[in-house]
């Protein structure tokens, strides 16, 4: 199958490189002759793409059986002609009806997936063609049709291949978690995600430093508890409180942290009863950490072990006595994707990430992101608020939790709400129901917090 999806790559980096945006404007409405002409093409070629039906010939599902020798040496041939004769309709209508008989070899490659602690795309030839080939999960809350109307490119003509074009990824290295289907046991069910978001305490557990170095003022951040029980203690109840209302993932603020709460979790999760331990959300994406110049999100599966570990790649910049100051942290350059048949890729950004929009719109472009969760420390709402918006044409839902450790004094208005979900609804729900609202507790206002604000929200198919 390697040779399969290497001539499938570099198929798409040809259409890429050559293709014109109007192209692809007018391919969305080619017409019903010039489809006949195509598959008449294709068929002539490669038999093994079609098979008789009922409503006459279809495209074959293949299977490892049909990759012969023979099947990837008229394929290699085909696209060779036609990239000779620069029938750009015709080698788009090949790669379509590719993406469509390569569906249950995906799967399949899903399957494999799941079984390894991270995987890289399915060609071996990225480095040479400039893209690279992933699975597509599906998402029930994502148009069919996403995307056509947002970009004229390739991707809009795609179903079961996610396409990664390293001209949009630039300097970022990905890394794809394909989920377990156990994870999210109730998902087939109920065909929902239900989200509980925490902005956990009033106080917090550090202290701001401020550096200079090489004409540049920075700030860091410098932890105060030398053993953290009581903040992990606090972290567990929360995570406890979410499994108890059925949560599937639970979502802790930014920099509220500690070096042991990882440990300390995971170890509370393996020590429950079997009965127990069914109900922890299937994600925990615990509070960010700021240690060595990172600032570190851990996300962990509801066994109890870690999945990944996101960086903040972007800096926040603060001001104190008027002064800027950088956030002195160092990115990875890492981004780490999940995927989930039904709920699709979701990435952590942490913050300031989210509110750099070509950051964001980057990664939105290159994974088809159809959830974000960020964990945030953040004095205001209005920034993030209007960065959903630009998600709202990608069918792509957002989580946003803030923390009432970040409230100052004289920016009280700016805390109305503590965290958000911005979701995707059908045309028939009331707008309002886009946007569901976090209100913060009266008593953070006041320096007072009884450690028990916890919000729910479920996404679901449209």
């Amino acid at each position: 199958m390697l040779d399969l999806y290497n001539i499938v790559a570099e198929l798409c980096s040809d259409i890429v490189s050559s293709c014109s945006e109007k192209f692809f404007v007018e391919y969305s409405c080619v017409s019903p002759a010039e489809k006949s002409r195509i598959a008449k093409v294709v068929q002539a070629e490669i038999p093994a793409l079609f098979q008789e039906s009922g409503n006459g010939v279809s495209v074959r599902e293949l299977s490892s059986e049909n990759l012969t020798t023979e099947f990837l040496e008229n394929l290699k041939s085909l696209v060779n002609r036609l990239k000779a004769d620069r029938d750009y309709y015709a080698l788009l209508g090949l790669l379509q009806i590719l993406d469509q008989a390569m569906a249950s070899l995906l799967n399949l490659a899903i399957a494999e997936f799941e079984q390894e602690k991270f995987s890289i795309v399915l060609n071996t030839n990225r480095e040479s063609v400039g893209v690279g080939l992933l699975p597509r999960c599906s998402c029930i809350w994502e148009r069919k049709h996403r995307l056509i109307h947002r970009y004229n490119n390739l991707e809009s003509f795609l179903y079961n291949i996610l396409l990664i074009e390293n001209s949009v990824l630039g300097e970022l290295i990905d890394k794809h978690y394909f989920l377990k289907k156990d994870l999210f046991p109730h998902f087939k069910e109920r065909h929902a995600v239900k989200i509980a978001a925490t902005p956990l305490r009033r106080e917090r557990n550090f202290k701001v430093q401020l550096t200079d170095k090489d004409k540049i003022q920075y700030f860091n951040i410098a932890y105060e508890n030398p053993s953290f029980e009581a903040d992990n203690e606090l972290i567990w109840k929360k995570i406890w409180t979410a499994a108890e209302n059925e949560s599937d993932i639970v979502v802790f603020p930014e920099l509220l942290g500690n070096a042991e709460m990882t440990e300390f979790v995971s170890s509370k999760i393996k020590s429950l009863s079997p009965a127990d331990a069914a109900k922890i959300p299937s994600l925990i994406v615990l509070p960010s950490y700021w240690e060595k110049n990172r600032n570190v999100v851990t996300v962990m599966d509801k066994f109890g072990n870690v999945i990944c570990k996101q960086n903040k790649q972007n800096p926040f910049r603060k001001e104190f006595d008027g002064i800027g100051y950088l956030e002195q942290i160092s990115s990875n350059l890492v981004v780490n994707i999940l995927h989930f048949e039904g709920i699709g890729r979701i990435a952590i950004m942490v913050c300031r990430d989210f509110l750099e929009t070509e950051y964001m719109q980057q990664l939105m472009r290159c994974f088809k992101l159809t959830l974000i969760i960020v964990p945030s420390f953040s004095t205001g709402s209005y920034d993030f608020r209007r960065s959903f918006d630009l998600c709202a044409h990608e069918d792509c839902n957002v989580v946003w939790v803030n923390t009432c450790a970040a409230l100052v004094k004289g920016k009280e208005a700016n805390f109305r709400d503590i965290g958000y979900v911005r979701k995707r609804i059908s045309r028939n729900e009331d707008e309002a129901q886009m946007l569901y609202k976090m209100p913060i507790c009266n008593r953070a206002f006041d320096g007072e917090c009884a450690h028990d604000c916890i919000y729910y929200e479920t996404i679901q198919g449209v």
